[in-house]
């Protein structure tokens, strides 16, 4: 159907012409109401976001001579914004000639770490970036479905109806 035509009809049926496909060989058009197609559109689009999940990239600061009541608050801080769902990066920023200690930040990254690994894994280990040593936690947990290890070292205890 040619573009006359195609708009006429349009015209009698009191709709809009709307080019649905430009690039197709020959381009693709449909009679609609424009307003509710536009309509229809967003609101397929604010759908399809609503189940998107914002996972953004949050960043908790230490220093090497941060204080061990510091270090609690801080990591009640980032097992929040991990219970959120967001991924948290853990810095230790060194200032001066605290860069000449770096094991000291590992340290601490490592007890934040720790600390965490009920609710976060590991995405990467410990690097420096500069003066900034950082690590990503992501949440999840890292051995899931995995029943802890027994002590191979000690065997258990036989209770008192096995020894019977």
């Amino acid at each position: 159907m040619n573009l006359r035509d195609a708009l006429t009809l349009a015209h009698e049926r009191e709709t809009d012409l709307v080019e649905v496909a430009p690039n197709s060989e020959p381009p693709v058009c449909r009679l609609l109401d424009y307003g509710k197609f536009k309509y229809a559109q967003t609101k397929k689009e604010r759908e399809s976001r609503k189940g998107q999940k914002s996972t953004g990239l949050r960043e908790v600061r230490f220093r090497p001579t941060t204080g061990a009541h510091d270090i609690e608050s801080k990591t009640r801080t980032i097992q929040k914004l991990l219970a959120e769902g967001s991924k948290v990066k853990v810095s230790v920023v060194f200032r001066g000639r605290a860069i000449t200690h770096p094991e000291l930040g590992v340290g601490l990254l490592k007890r934040v770490a720790e600390s965490v690994q009920e609710q976060a894994k590991l995405e990467r280990a410990p690097g420096m970036e500069g003066r900034t040593l950082s690590i990503i936690l992501t949440p999840g947990v890292p051995a899931a479905g995995r029943p802890p290890q027994a002590d191979v070292a000690s065997p258990a205890k036989p209770t008192p109806a096995e020894a019977s």
